[in-house]
C-alpha cells in the first residue's frame, strides 16, 4: 500500500490524521494543513461566501483557484442518453426469462408462487433471482403480493405460450445470444459473466487490474462523473455544515472528490482506490488543479482500516457488491467517522417496494450481470446503517435517475 503525504492547503488550520494497516504494520501520515491566500470562511460573514457554493455563489477568489468546468452545473438531465447504454442488458435478461425458461407460462400455472417455490424450481440464486423479479414489477409484467408473484394480464396474454397472443417467438433471436446465455449462467450460480476475461466467473473487478482496460473504464465513469458529481455537491451543501475532511471510498477518477472540493471550500479530500486507477486519479486531479488539496491513498477499501474524516461518502461503490460486501462497507463507515460525522451514500436507488424505477431495474440487470451486486433500496442500506449506529436520514434525487442518502453517526 502507498501512501503520497502532500501538504494541503485548505481554509482551517487544523492537522488530518489518517491511519491503515496494511499486512499488520501500522501505517501513519499526516497532512498538515496551512493557511493559503484565500479568505477564511470562519470570519468571513459576507453572504457570497457560503459552503453552499453551487446553490449560491462561490468567492471569487476560490473559483479562480480550481477549474471553473468543476462549478458550471448543466442545464439539462441526460438520463435518456445514459438510458439506452444502461438498459441494452435488461433486454436480454427478459430474453433467458421468457424464452429460455418460459417463466411466465410457468408462473401461470402456479399462481401465487412464493419466493422460495419459484427460485426452486428454476434453480435461481438470491441476488439475480431478486434483480429479475424487480426488473419484471418495474415493467409490469408480475405482481408481488405479500411475497408471492402472479403474471399481470398484459403478462398472461402476450408472454404465456398457450395464450393465441403469445409473443414468445419474438424474443427467439436474442435468446440464444452471448449475453442472453451468461445470464442464464448468472442466474443459476449468482456468479458475475466474465468480463475482459477468459476465466470463469471472473469479474469486473477482476478485470480493473489490467492497465488499459482499467484506463478505459475509468473514462467511461469519469465521464458521466462531473454532471453526477456536480449535482451531488449542489444537493448535499445543506448537509454538510462545518465538516471539513472529506473520505472518498473506491473514488475512481476522484471526479465526485473533485467536484465537492470546487464546490465547498472548506473541503480537502482524500480518494481511497486501488492501483491501477490510483495513478488516473493523481493525473485527473491535477488537471482540475487540485493536488494541494486533494490526495489519493493507494489501497484496497476491503484491507485496510480507513483514514479518519468526518463526511465518507460511497459514490457508486456499493452497487458493485453482493450484501454481505455491503455491509462490511458501511460498518467500516461507522469505524471511520466520529459522533456526528457524515456518510452520504450516492447510487442508483430501487424504490423501497421494489417496483421499480424502471431504469434503476434496467441498470441492475447490467450491474447483475458484470459485478458481485445489484441496485439496492433505501430501506437496505438503511437497516445496515441504522445497526452500526447512524441516525438515517432522506433519500434526495439528483440527477439521472441518480439520487443519494445521508446519515450522521449517533454517540
Amino acid at each position: 500500500m502507498e501512501y503520497v503525504s502532500r501538504t494541503f492547503t485548505p481554509l482551517t488550520s487544523n492537522t488530518l490524521t489518517a491511519k491503515a494497516t496494511s499486512s499488520g504494520e501500522a501505517l501513519t501520515f499526516k497532512v498538515s494543513k496551512q493557511a493559503q491566500n484565500l479568505p477564511d470562511q470562519s470570519t468571513r460573514k459576507d453572504s457570497n461566501y457560503k459552503s453552499s457554493c453551487l446553490g449560491g455563489s462561490i468567492h471569487p477568489d476560490y473559483r479562480r483557484a480550481v477549474n471553473p468546468i468543476l462549478t458550471q452545473l448543466p442545464t439539462t438531465d441526460p438520463a435518456q442518453i445514459l438510458r439506452y447504454r444502461d438498459r441494452h442488458y435488461a433486454a436480454e435478461l427478459l430474453a433467458a426469462a421468457i424464452g429460455q425458461l418460459d417463466m411466465f407460462s410457468w408462473l401461470n400455472a402456479n399462481d401465487g408462487a412464493s419466493t422460495e417455490a419459484w427460485r426452486a424450481h428454476f434453480e435461481l440464486a438470491a441476488r439475480p433471482a431478486d434483480v429479475l423479479l424487480t426488473l419484471c414489477r418495474a415493467n409490469g409484467f408480475i405482481i408481488t403480493d405479500d411475497g408471492r408473484h402472479s403474471p399481470t394480464p398484459q403478462a398472461r396474454e402476450y408472454l404465456v405460450k398457450d395464450s393465441p397472443w403469445n409473443l414468445r417467438p419474438y424474443y427467439t433471436q436474442i435468446q440464444d445470444t452471448l449475453i442472453a446465455q451468461d445470464f442464464l449462467k448468472v442466474l443459476r450460480t449468482g456468479k458475475p459473466a466474465h468480463l475482459h476475461s477468459s476465466e470463469e466467473g471472473s469479474d469486473w473487478h477482476a478485470s480493473m487490474q489490467d492497465e488499459e482496460f482499467a484506463s478505459d473504464f475509468t473514462e467511461l465513469m469519469n465521464c458521466r462523473g462531473l454532471a453526477f458529481g456536480q449535482k451531488l455537491a449542489e444537493a448535499i451543501a445543506p448537509h454538510l455544515g462545518e465538516r471539513s475532511r472529506l473520505l472518498d471510498i473506491g473514488g475512481g477518477s476522484g471526479i465526485y472528490a473533485s467536484t465537492m472540493v470546487a464546490a465547498h471550500p472548506q473541503l480537502t479530500a482524500l480518494v481511497l482506490e486501488r492501483a491501477p486507477v490510483d495513478a488516473i486519479a493523481r493525473k485527473e486531479i491535477e488537471k482540475h488543479s487540485l493536488q494541494e488539496k486533494i490526495d489519493v491513498i493507494t489501497a484496497d477499501m476491503f484491507d485496510v482500516d480507513w483514514p479518519d474524516c468526518d463526511v465518507l461518502l460511497l459514490s457508486n461503490v456499493l452497487h458493485d457488491w453482493d450484501f454481505p460486501e455491503v455491509r462490511t462497507l458501511l460498518e467500516k463507515s461507522a469505524r471511520a467517522l466520529p459522533t456526528g460525522g457524515l456518510v452520504v451514500i450516492h447510487e442508483a436507488f430501487i424504490n423501497n417496494d421494489k417496483t421499480g424505477p424502471l431504469p434503476v431495474a434496467e441498470y441492475s440487470a447490467l450491474l447483475m450481470n458484470v459485478t458481485q451486486g445489484k441496485c439496492y433500496t433505501p430501506a437496505e442500506y438503511g437497516e445496515i446503517l441504522a445497526e452500526s449506529g447512524f441516525e438515517v436520514g432522506e433519500y434526495q434525487d439528483t440527477i439521472a435517475d441518480r439520487g443519494f442518502m445521508t446519515a450522521v453517526k449517533r454517540e
